[in-house]
């Protein structure tokens, strides 16, 4: 008897980039940070110990976002959190004078 394997997408997945984007401080005791799977602009926000975030890191094969990738993941965030013609984007931009 033979049994199959199925794949389930499996390889496709780990042909996909993994970003990070580490919002903690270098001597947080935990690591905050986000991780996206080929858009760094579709990203789950995690927190581990420092030991294991990097076994995450390395067994992800992780990227970190670059500056251009983290300004446009920003830009999205505040276009959804101030949306224009909001009451949030009036106040936004009102307390900014």
């Amino acid at each position: 008897m033979h049994l199959v394997k199925k794949d389930h997408g499996c390889d496709g997945l780990r042909r996909l980039t993994k970003f990070i984007r580490v919002r903690s401080g270098p001597e947080s005791r935990f690591v905050e940070f986000d991780f996206a799977i080929g858009d760094p602009s579709l990203f789950v926000e995690l927190v581990m110990p420092q030991k294991a975030f990097e076994h995450f890191c390395a067994v992800n094969d992780v990227v970190h976002m670059s500056e251009e990738q983290m300004h446009a993941v920003d830009a999205e965030m505040e276009k959804w959190r101030y949306g224009d013609g909001t009451l949030m984007a009036r106040n936004h931009d009102h307390g900014a004078e």
